[in-house]
């Protein structure tokens, strides 16, 4: 199979391949390993390769390669670092629920990808591992914190990467890589056995991938409660992929222009989010200006944000540290984790508790913005992907709340949907007409209504179609 080829398919397309046996398991599994070695030193989106993973299990995807991201699963006998020097070396024991059930799936693991310190940042540019670049412009950021999938996904080397959401976390990296990226509903995907939640519930697992088929055919494979989890959500009436190819009828559509900070967005950000509006009116929906109101300050809603980020950022310093010996300080901490680390250690635990009782009221009043509205659309970003070092520039001076403040104005749209653990996905329906630079929409459901988002997806995909483009970094391009 020639890198050529192996680029141009997703992982549905793979898996249809290798089940009429048009080309073997074994040459897909060559091709990526080939795509890796090639490509990988261009954008360093890989920590480690595992050249010798066993075959992959029978399932639907079987023999579609798969990268995991650097933290939030586990592999037994490999290496989870979650991208510091205070974690280097630590190994799984076992498979996590979500890692046995990718395996069940067909799906191919063959490495780690990168990620910011403990994930705490929406750039991947960390100490330990270097800057991982985008494939679209190798001297800008990939976004965070799951930026390592998706430059991997981006330039070819995989059809699909494992990805984890607390706050905007797969449609940050989808939106600068030109991917498609849906963070589930809380309580969708599985985080155990060793947790229930994480991030105090809002972080979920998810994927990085080219198409909307993909993604569905993913989560068909990885969703529903395990053995354990601290509460059940309802199971979908038909399968994620089912729900994927029907029409989605005329939906109700809110459209925040400005996010609840009030920044500008960059001009050719405005320009793409019009003329999506007008594409979906085209479309048979309903678009209508919405400010959505979530009972608090901006300021309030960082706070609170910041609470869960430092308090849970601090408990697996803690725990990482006693298990490893090593010092918190910033021989093994980046300046910024080490500022999180110290808000954390410092909050009460009335604190926190005041954390859970604004996240209720945040929660409260945007289901009733979702009794209203089907969809919430805004621009998953306000800007496009930055220069790499420009987003950490005087992480030394912040402390945690300093730093949660340049978080958030990086990615304003993105932390509603964890915090009221709603479904949202970013759409890669433009791009910059100066730069060429991808520009994703990001689209809000309400608690479970990933059919609806998906079926959506499809149909924005037929009538704006991305899977011609092509970045600057291509393993399509690399010699076979």
């Amino acid at each position: 199979m020639y890198l050529s080829e192996y680029a141009e398919q997703d992982a549905v397309g793979l898996a249809r391949l290798i089940h009429e046996q048009q080309v073997s398991a074994a040459e897909v599994r060559n091709a990526a390993l080939q795509a890796i070695e090639a490509i990988n030193p261009q954008i360093n989106a890989l920590v480690e390769t595992w050249a010798d993973e066993p075959a992959a299990a029978q399932g639907p995807l079987r023999g579609v390669p798969l990268l995991i991201k650097d933290l939030g699963i586990s592999a037994a006998g490999r290496r989870n670092e979650l991208g510091s020097a205070l974690a280097q070396g630590c190994t799984a024991e076992a498979d996590s629920e979500l890692m046995t059930r990718l395996r069940r799936a067909g799906l191919l693991p063959l490495g780690r990808t990168t990620t910011p310190e403990f994930a705490a940042s929406t750039t991947t540019e960390s100490r330990l591992c270097g800057p991982t670049r985008n494939p679209w412009h190798t001297q800008r950021s990939a976004g965070g914190s799951s930026g390592g999938s998706g430059a991997a996904v981006a330039a070819g080397l995989v059809p699909v990467a494992h990805a984890t959401d607390g706050g905007g976390s797969i449609r940050v990296p989808a939106s600068l890589c030109g991917l498609f990226g849906l963070k589930p509903s809380r309580g969708r995907v599985p985080m155990g056995p060793e947790v229930d939640e994480v991030w105090s519930g809002l972080a979920v697992h998810g994927v990085l991938t080219r198409s909307v088929r993909d993604s569905a055919a993913v989560l068909d494979a990885i969703h529903g409660p395990a053995s354990g989890d601290p509460f059940r959500i309802a199971v979908p009436e038909r399968s994620f992929a089912a729900a994927a190819t029907q029409a989605p009828g005329s939906l109700r559509i809110g459209l925040q222009s400005r996010p609840l900070n009030g920044q500008a967005l960059h001009p050719a950000v405005e320009q793409a989010l019009q003329h999506t509006a007008r594409q979906l009116e085209a479309l048979g929906h309903r678009v209508e200006e919405v400010r959505p109101d979530i009972g608090l300050s901006w300021e309030a809603f960082v706070e609170l944000n910041g609470r869960f980020w430092s308090s849970n950022t601090a408990a697996w310093i803690d725990a990482i540290a006693a298990a490893t010996g090593r010092s918190i300080d910033t021989e093994y901490l980046e300046p910024a984790t080490l500022a999180l680390y110290r808000q954390g250690k410092s909050l009460r635990a009335t604190e926190l508790l005041g954390a859970l009782f604004e996240r209720n009221i945040v929660t409260r009043h945007m289901g009733r913005f979702f009794e209203r509205y089907d969809v919430l659309l805004s621009p998953t970003l306000p800007g496009l992907a930055p220069l790499i070092g420009v987003y950490n520039e005087g992480q030394e001076h912040l402390d945690g709340r300093g730093w949660m403040n340049r978080v958030f104005e990086q990615s304003p749209f993105t932390a509603l949907a964890n915090v009221i653990g709603a479904p949202a996905m970013s759409v890669p329906l433009a791009q910059d007409p100066q730069s060429g630079l991808p520009i994703g929409m990001q689209f809000m459901g309400a608690f479970g209504a990933e059919g609806m988002l998906l079926s959506l997806a499809t149909q924005l995909e037929s009538a704006l179609p991305w899977a011609g483009r092509r970045p600057e970094v291509w393993a399509g391009h690399a010699h076979s």
